[in-house]
């Protein structure tokens, strides 16, 4: 049986499918569950009835026009060359998991109606990521995280976006913010506000590849102080690759993405994890620290031994994970298994009280077991 689709966004908001004649004689049993429309994209050569599908209008917060606040000025060194790296369109793919790591489905109300009619599950959003870092006369950092409403096929042209969140190190729900001249970041965005009683936070990691400069991760801890303990929510996956200079999201990669959806890939073996690792970390301490920025300074090599207990594995060979540590101290942690034996970490410790004291990021190497 052949199926001919395609789906378009009109100016209207509205989009269309166009379906060949042939499709609708076949009852959607015949098709298997993971039915994956975009294989059989094309356009009939015959004539095609038309049956037009609203699509969700998008919801924005963006102001393109807004000048880029900065802090006041100051010394931090490394601060060039980390804008130089961080800075450009970051096009890829994010997703939601549960603090268990599984998968969280999309809205059904964004998901495209073909779709949902053949029960194919969607988890994953398209994203641009503009970020934007200068230091010239005063440090500034932001980005909007641009989430794309899902289309079936390649549509990046006509792509519409769902929502924009956008951040700057000057606003005051950042708790801190660490930088290393590679690139990597992490902060601590605090979620506290009317509607959430408890203290919260969404811990952002940032990490480069050391292999590919232009490919990056952004896993994104959600979390909470409740009863005087630290609690994961849900986590946030962003996989990326930079596209561009910044442009603030005028131009999307569309097609030429480097990237794929993969939150229902398959997770990280925890076998790869479990042993002895070793790294040199580099620090920023906040305990008591005036400033909220601070540049990540090379220190000592530390061991870490790691075990199944508390893991969060993920997809894209990533895992994240809560422990206590000595002090009644709490360890938020993410990783990710670039390679065999070789693995990017970032860790965020709270005293017991759960103020932050320290961030940490290093490059691990699995200890030898001969």
């Amino acid at each position: 049986m052949a199926l001919f689709a395609h789906v378009r966004l009109l100016p209207q908001q509205h989009t269309t499918l166009l379906i060949s004649p042939s499709f609708t004689k076949h009852n959607k049993s015949n098709f298997p569950q993971q039915f994956k429309l975009e294989n059989y994209i094309a356009i009939s050569k015959r004539a095609i009835p038309i049956i037009s599908i609203h699509a969700l209008a998008a919801k924005t917060t963006e102001h393109s026009d807004s000048k880029v606040q900065s802090l006041p000025p100051t010394s931090f060194n490394g601060w060039a060359a980390f804008a130089k790296k961080v800075s450009g369109e970051w096009d890829g793919f994010g997703a939601e998991f549960t603090n268990q790591g599984k998968p969280i489905e999309l809205p059904e109300n964004v998901v495209p109606e073909a779709y949902r009619e053949w029960e194919v599950k969607v988890f994953d959003w398209q994203t641009q990521c503009p970020t934007l870092a200068q230091g010239d006369d005063a440090f500034s950092f932001m980005y909007k995280s641009i989430r794309l409403l899902p289309t079936v096929g390649c549509e990046a042209d006509a792509a519409t976006r769902h929502s924009i969140n956008e951040r700057s190190i000057v606003d005051d729900n950042v708790s801190a913010f660490a930088y290393q001249s590679s690139g990597c970041y992490v902060a601590a965005w605090s979620n506290e506000n009317k509607a959430n009683p408890y203290k919260s936070w969404e811990l952002e990691h940032c990490l480069i590849d050391p292999r590919e400069k232009e490919s990056r991760v952004r896993i994104i801890q959600v979390v909470r102080l409740e009863d005087s303990k630290l609690v994961l929510q849900n986590v946030k996956v962003f996989c990326e690759h930079w596209y561009g200079p910044f442009r603030n999201g005028d131009q999307l990669g569309g097609c030429a993405i480097q990237d794929s959806a993969f939150a229902s890939t398959q997770a990280l073996d925890p076998a790869q994890l479990i042993g002895v690792w070793e790294g040199k970390h580099a620090i920023s301490s906040f305990d008591n620290a005036p400033q909220k920025v601070q540049e990540l300074v090379d220190d000592s090599t530390r061991k870490t031994v790691r075990d199944e207990l508390d893991l969060v594995l993920l997809p894209r060979q990533l895992w994240c994970c809560l422990k206590d540590v000595a002090g009644g101290e709490t360890c938020c942690e993410v990783g990710w298994l670039f390679e065999k034996g070789r693995a990017m970490t970032s860790k965020c410790i709270f005293s017991d009280d759960g103020k932050l004291k320290e961030i940490a990021i290093a490059c691990e190497s699995a200890a030898s077991t001969e």
